[in-house]
């Protein structure tokens, strides 16, 4: 089994970091192939809307970060997403990389509804918010990057097995034994 975790949180040892931390070494436990890559440090160019893609399925910009890491989360098997709210949705940077690599997570019927290329494959989503619990769930702000995020995978195909929502964390810079908690279960939800 291969493990991707995506973290798309600018913060080196924030949150999002800490939680992923404790998933990855829950994984490796279980001597679980584990990479992580950092979204903000690909360089990708943003999508030009061409459409081109959804025919050939190949991007026709240069290649760059998007074939590559489309070419990981090709091979893994489960995919574990960390990505702060920045205005109730996803960072831009992760954005860019999913915009670019649409024709890689889903293929399309002759009447043009999605069809997921990565069926039988699972996912965790991390999400945190500066806004306080229970506001960051209400308001939709780690809502709507769970939202955003489960758009994306739940039409690639994948099954989501888990959603951490962390709020308040600009007054709470560590995870607590009650997230951990919810991030070691989540990686045994992997394992069944």
């Amino acid at each position: 089994m291969k493990v991707l975790i995506l973290n798309a949180s600018p913060r080196k040892n924030g949150n999002i970091c800490q939680m992923l931390d404790v998933i990855k070494k829950e994984f490796e436990s279980q001597d679980i192939e584990v990479e992580t890559i950092n979204t903000n440090n690909l360089n990708i160019k943003p999508c030009i809307a061409c459409m081109t893609c959804r025919k050939s399925l190949k991007c026709i910009l240069p290649e760059d970060d998007a074939q590559k890491l489309l070419l990981k989360i090709t091979e893994c098997q489960v995919l574990v997403i960390g990505s702060p709210c920045f205005w109730g949705n996803i960072p831009g940077t992760l954005k860019i990389l999913f915009d670019r690599i649409v024709y890689g997570m889903m293929g399309e019927s002759k009447r043009n509804i999605p069809i997921g290329l990565h069926k039988g494959k699972k996912c965790i989503f991390v999400s945190t918010s500066t806004t306080p619990w229970p506001w960051n769930i209400i308001f939709k702000q780690t809502r709507g990057v769970i939202n955003a995020l489960k758009e994306i995978c739940k039409y690639s195909g994948f099954k989501v097995v888990a959603k951490i929502e962390k709020g308040g964390t600009k007054n709470d810079t560590t995870i607590n034994e009650s997230i951990i908690k919810k991030c070691k279960k989540a990686v045994k939800k992997c394992l069944k």
